[in-house]
């Protein structure tokens, strides 16, 4: 006796789209349409877009990426914190010339509302550096990052560092040491919200 077939779902049409949002300090512009089978299920994901795609400025906007993660649903939009940002793997490769020096500086720092980031920051000299002066360019943008950041909400550091203010800082001072061709944030990224700082200290 042959079996009846029972009625196939379609999955597709259960899902419900979601508009997703960047944070206040980007103007809560969308940045993704994407499907849902549960409000759950979105927590925690991660969103890539570019500059350009938020400001829809000039094309050199396309050189930096931008991450948001996805915190809450609430109906049919998606509510997200700022995640990182990166320099693109074809604009930092386009930075690096022969005959110069690269020096990098990573660290960690906690805004003044309790999130902390890790920053790695790139300098390209226009000659060759020898030790001391690396370390000397290290020193002065540790102390201007020390200095500045602690004292933005993170979403003054999100503005600084997506309107090159930070950069601007960074420049003036290691200007004052060496010619350089480039200063900026090569990555930001986001290593713990001040919920999960008052979680451990809780803890």
């Amino acid at each position: 006796m042959a079996r009846k077939k029972g009625r196939v779902k379609d999955r597709w049409r259960e899902k419900k789209w979601v508009t997703v949002r960047t944070p206040d300090s980007f103007g809560n512009e969308p940045v993704a349409y994407v499907p849902i089978t549960d409000e759950g299920s979105l927590g925690g994901r991660v969103v890539e877009t570019t500059l350009y795609d938020i400001l829809k400025g000039d094309a050199s906007q396309h050189q930096y990426k931008l991450y948001f993660k996805i915190v809450e649903v609430d109906g049919e939009e998606a509510r997200t914190i700022f995640r990182g940002y990166e320099y693109a793997k074809e604009f930092l490769r386009s930075l690096v010339r022969r005959g110069s020096s690269k020096v990098n500086f990573i660290t960690d720092v906690a805004t003044k509302d309790g999130h902390t980031f890790r920053i790695k920051v790139i300098v390209l000299t226009q000659h060759q550096l020898n030790s001391s002066k690396k370390h000397a360019l290290r020193l002065v943008v540790r102390d201007i990052i020390g200095k500045k950041i602690p004292e933005m909400t993170i979403d003054q550091f999100v503005q600084a560092t997506c309107y090159n203010a930070i950069n601007s800082e960074i420049m003036a001072g290691v200007k004052r040491i060496v010619r350089v061709r480039h200063v900026g944030l090569e990555k930001v990224k986001l290593i713990k919200t001040a919920e999960e700082q008052i979680t451990l200290l809780k803890a």
